[in-house]
């Protein structure tokens, strides 16, 4: 079902932003090697929640 593709790319665009909210915190007290780390985090989960809106919206389209 089309709708579980969304929850899946809503999934991986939360944890992307918490990723990113993450890496700004560390970076803010000055642990550089940290707030990298969440931020190559935040980077994948971009890049999945972009690959799976792709898939989701070829779904929904498929559906009509």
């Amino acid at each position: 079902m089309a709708r579980d593709e969304h929850n899946k790319a809503a999934e991986h665009h939360e944890n992307a932003a918490k990723a990113h909210r993450s890496a700004a915190e560390h970076h803010g007290k000055g642990d550089h090697a940290k707030g990298k780390e969440h931020a190559n985090m935040a980077k994948q989960h971009s890049q999945t929640a972009h690959q799976q809106t792709d898939h989701a919206h070829s779904k929904s389209q498929q559906q009509k």
